[in-house]
């Protein structure tokens, strides 16, 4: 019987966007190395917390002994190789040390974007991998094997006990993406299990943001083969999986590439959702138009509307520019998204205010923010002290203050972030959402803080679940809808127009159920009081227009998909 090598990691959750791709990859490697291929029996272990089972073991304070018994669960192996990230690393490394226990003569080697950033910080592991491990870790555990304790490959580092041993501080040689085996293709790795797929088409990235773990990675931007490409969409299609989150950090680099690309899935794989990240500094009208062909989304990472504030985490932002190629793709009704980040060095609350606005009046579908992260082994964390930042030391290494950004206004900032959340992006927001901020002539930023408070005041009481709580809870979108309609009424009504409240009670309703039949093709039966057919016309843009110029109509409206697959409506008699 061949020695048996295991490659593990636990997932945050059973989706496919925490797909095991990293652990995939290095067990695919593992098959077809020369140092490996045809001596090791290679097995792909991923545990999910979203488990029964782990679920169970977690609240009794065994989820380590859990992974281990998922690893052993057949038989002992010789080596165990884990894929790190910063929401499993205590779990790995507790573990590691179980595994230790039961079987001594064991050997455990972790690599990922944990271990990459700092590799000599852990003490459970026998060995670490920085960098890409697909080279270096089949020649590690060759040498391991046959016992050859001596010139091990680029980026290896020891355990405390062997630090003798450890080569000088660097990251494992990268490889070249054309050698590489896609675990897709060899079978390691099954989309289908997780109903879509994590789809690398490149590595490294042209940027250097100080926060990101690439701000010390491969500056060359290097492209899978498209033959390989194509082929992994081949098998997407046979597999029938509904996504595809896409991993290039910056898809429309090339922006000639990217739209050759989006002909490749047109034509391969036409019905399939794709999700990109991308820079608006390379959009235009014709790569605008583009992106509508097929089912997908954009996310970019505006991170802060203060040019000053990105300067010093190594970005840049031409406001005017981001503007216009924004612009494209709202011309074209392409779905997009903006990130930002709160507690960004020398940023202030008012700043991270004065960014959402700019972001939030760009018509996003979604607006993602999240509490800065100071990773282990970024130019960030070297600079975090001279920059007045004080963050945490175990993951998730959040910002806990800053010489402008006090615990006070970090959390007002996590207040507006889960008002951002449940109103706007899991409220489906984006059709009028600006249409009833200017009938309020208010700043978006000030609307989601009074939700925020009038949420605290008169919902948690009853509910006993704070924003934070209702941002994990699986709720049904109808349950967000009522909160919106009941906030309407109130900030309506407090600000004396009331005769705008039915307008934008309506638009509510109405954009509510064609996202619900858009979503789940269920037919919608929803009362209103304007005529569907005005509702959906430019004029509803303008509530107070409307209002005062709209005859209302009491109808019940039949929301359903038509014979063609498109979102239709009829007024029921």
């Amino acid at each position: 019987m061949k020695p048996l090598v295991i490659c593990a990691t636990l997932l945050i959750e059973t989706s496919p966007q925490a797909l095991p791709l990293g652990a995939a990859c290095i067990a695919s490697a593992l098959k077809h190395d020369r140092n490996t291929a045809g001596i090791f029996d290679v097995e792909l272990i991923a545990v999910s917390k979203e488990e029964k089972d782990f679920a169970a073991a977690e609240k009794n304070g065994k989820s380590a002994e859990y992974i281990a018994g998922r690893i052993c669960k057949d038989r002992e192996p010789a080596f165990v190789c884990f894929s790190v990230y910063v929401w499993n690393r205590k779990y790995l490394e507790e573990t590691a040390q179980i595994l230790k226990q039961r079987f001594p003569n064991i050997k455990i080697l972790a690599g990922g974007p944990e271990v990459t950033a700092s590799p000599d910080s852990f003490n459970h592991f026998d060995y670490t991998v920085s960098g890409a491990g697909e080279l270096a870790m089949p020649e590690l555990i060759g040498k391991l094997y046959k016992n050859e304790k001596s010139d091990f490959p680029q980026g290896v580092y020891t355990s405390s006990i062997e630090r003798n041993m450890t080569s000088s501080r660097c990251r494992a040689f990268p490889p070249e993406l054309n050698t590489l085996s896609s675990p897709y293709l060899d079978g390691t790795l099954d989309p289908a299990e997780y109903g879509g797929a994590l789809w690398e088409l490149a590595r490294g990235c042209p940027f250097k943001c100080s926060y990101c773990y690439e701000s010390k990675g491969e500056k060359k931007i290097q492209y899978f083969p498209m033959e390989r490409i194509e082929k992994e969409l081949e098998l997407f299609n046979s597999k029938k999986i509904a996504q595809v989150f896409v991993l290039d950090p910056t898809y429309n680099a090339n922006k000639k590439r990217a739209a050759e690309l989006l002909k490749l899935i047109e034509k391969k794989a036409p019905g399939m959702f794709f999700y990109f990240e991308a820079r608006a500094e390379f959009i235009d009208r014709e790569l605008a138009k583009a992106f509508t062909r097929i089912p997908c989304a954009l996310q970019f990472g505006l991170q802060s509307a203060d040019p000053e504030i990105l300067k010093l985490v190594n970005r840049t932002l031409d406001k005017k520019l981001f503007t216009r190629n924004i612009g494209y793709l709202n011309e074209t009704g392409a779905i997009f998204g903006f990130d930002l980040i709160y507690g960004l060095p020398k940023d202030t609350l008012e700043g991270f205010k004065k960014s959402v606005d700019f972001a939030l009046n760009l018509y996003p579908n979604n607006l993602e923010t999240f509490c800065l992260s100071v990773l282990p082994g970024t130019d960030l964390a070297d600079s975090a002290e001279s920059l007045g930042l004080e963050y945490e030391n175990k993951p998730p290494y959040h910002v806990i203050k800053s010489d402008s950004f006090s615990v006070k206004d970090l959390a007002a900032a996590e207040s507006i972030s889960h008002a951002c959340n449940i109103f706007y992006n899991n409220g489906r927001a984006v059709p009028w959402f600006n249409s009833i901020i200017r009938a309020l002539h208010m700043r978006p930023v000030i609307f989601l803080v009074e939700f925020a408070e009038w949420y605290k005041k008169f919902i948690e009481p009853e509910t006993k679940k704070s924003l934070a709580d209702f941002d994990f809870s699986c709720c049904r979108h109808e349950e967000i809808e009522k909160l919106q309609v009941s906030f309407i009424k109130k900030i309506f009504t407090d600000r004396q127009k009331n005769n705008l409240t039915a307008t934008a009670e309506s638009l509510i309703l109405f954009n509510g159920a064609l996202s619900r039949v858009d979503s789940d093709a269920k037919p919608q039966t929803i009362q209103l009081k304007f005529h569907p057919d005005d509702l959906a016309s430019p004029y509803s843009a303008d509530i107070a227009f409307f209002s005062k110029n709209c005859r209302p109509y009491n109808c019940r409206v039949n929301c359903f998909k038509n014979k063609n697959g498109q979102t239709d409506w009829k007024v029921l008699k």
